[in-house]
């Protein structure tokens, strides 16, 4: 007997190499050719995008005088230049709408959305005269697109110059009066959407901003405000900041749900299946014990192998189809494996029913709790404590040192 329990803790050992290198194996797939795939999703999709309120500017000449000594005298020299002073934003109304589509490379998922931003402003000329006033929009991101952009004051589009920073309308603002700025545009991004109300800690006047998505998993990252009002709508949120005359260094943003990882999650499923194992031939040597049923540690070797073969077909399928497809199917695989080699060595009953239902609880169901976030580890100590309670009520009346001994004095014949 002794023999037989070194021999299964060999196995045990062996295979958890085995695991282990299996999942270094996940991990470095998943995250060495991370940084790569990360850059084509943002030359073909877009980044991260962070937009800024626009800029309302014009153009004044201010005389600077100067003054230098020569021959013994003092000489006074003047100079026209050329100056930029910014006209007040009196009120922020912003509406932005996310269609969030993540897209998979190797094996993560990356999360791109799509993004319709419109913004109207108010800024008022608080000089005694008209102004040429420059509006300028500076882009949310370089490396992105930008579809049906219009830029429109008091109604009226505008030309626009663009460069690689933004782009620039020009409109004549009167004295004294409010000029109405539309911006808007179609764009596209990854991982997280910012707006900054200004460089540091910024000011904004009667500020409302409307954000809409299309998914419920709304999360907001620590350096940013929270909205005053939320209301669910179907398909995601509708969500509001709206204040009077704020003052903060905080921006408002919102970053992206990201879809469950099926590299990362096959990697630490791999890490763990040494746990799944060992219930199951702790399990396993309890029944057969019971039953005075002979199982070699050859016959451990092939469960184990069958216990494995899940772990390694889960990791290559995960490529090509869905992580919860590959799951079902890799769980396939592997019970068959058991059921249909305890057949021949033990028994039809014993392989469907004592066999088959614990493989399901200790590798497909303990495997499907790390699809549980936030529960995995719960999930799994439920599961062992009710093993141990289970094993505890069963073994409750055997004498160990007896059962022992005539399993080693007396050979038994194979129930098959």
């Amino acid at each position: 007997m002794l023999r037989q329990i070194l021999a299964l803790a060999f196995i045990f050992v062996c295979t958890s190499i085995a695991w282990v290198i299996l999942g270094s194996t996940i991990f470095s797939r998943t995250y060495g050719s991370n940084e790569q795939l990360q850059g084509h999703v943002a030359s073909t999709w877009g980044t991260a995008q962070q937009q800024l309120p626009p800029a309302a500017t014009y153009t004044f000449t201010d005389v600077v005088n100067s003054t230098t000594v020569e021959n013994g005298k003092v000489v006074v020299h003047s100079e026209n230049v050329q100056r930029q002073a910014p006209l007040p934003m009196e009120a922020s109304r912003l509406h932005v709408n996310f269609h969030l589509t993540p897209r998979q490379k190797g094996l993560l998922w990356y999360s791109t959305y799509a993004v319709d931003f419109a913004g109207d402003y108010t800024f008022r000329n608080n000089t005694e005269k008209a102004q040429t006033v420059d509006f300028r929009l500076k882009f949310p991101a370089q490396k992105a697109m930008y579809d049906a952009l219009e830029m429109k004051v008091n109604e009226q589009a505008v030309g626009l110059t663009t460069d690689d920073q933004g782009t620039v309308g020009q409109a004549t603002v009167a004295p004294g009066q409010t000029a109405s700025l539309h911006v808007g545009y179609r764009s596209q991004g990854l991982d997280c959407w910012r707006y900054q109300l200004g460089d540091g800690i910024a000011q904004a006047r009667d500020f409302m901003l409307t954000m809409q998505t299309n998914f419920r998993d709304i999360d907001f990252a620590d350096d940013t405000l929270s909205p005053t009002s939320k209301q669910l709508i179907p398909g995601g949120w509708q969500l509001t900041w709206q204040y009077s005359n704020l003052v903060s260094g905080f921006q408002i943003g919102m970053t992206m749900p990201a879809k469950l990882q099926p590299g990362p999650l096959a990697g630490e499923i791999s890490y763990a299946a040494p746990v799944s194992l060992f219930f199951f031939f702790f399990l396993m040597f309890i029944i057969t014990t019971l039953r005075n049923i002979d199982l070699h540690p050859m016959n451990y070797f092939f469960l184990a192998t069958a216990f494995f073969a899940f772990h390694l077909l889960l990791a290559y399928l995960v490529d090509h189809i869905s992580i919860h497809a590959a799951m079902v199917l890799a769980s396939i695989i592997s019970v068959a494996l058991v059921v249909s080699y305890l057949r021949l060595v033990v028994g039809l009953r014993f392989a469907a029913l004592e066999a088959g239902t614990a493989q399901l609880i200790y590798l497909v169901l303990f495997s499907y709790a790390f699809f549980w976030k936030g529960f995995t580890g719960l999930a799994i100590t439920i599961i062992a404590i009710i093993t141990l309670f289970v094993v505890m009520q069963a073994t409750g009346r055997i004498r160990w040192s007896e059962r022992f001994a005539a399993r080693a004095r007396v050979p038994v014949a194979n129930a098959g």
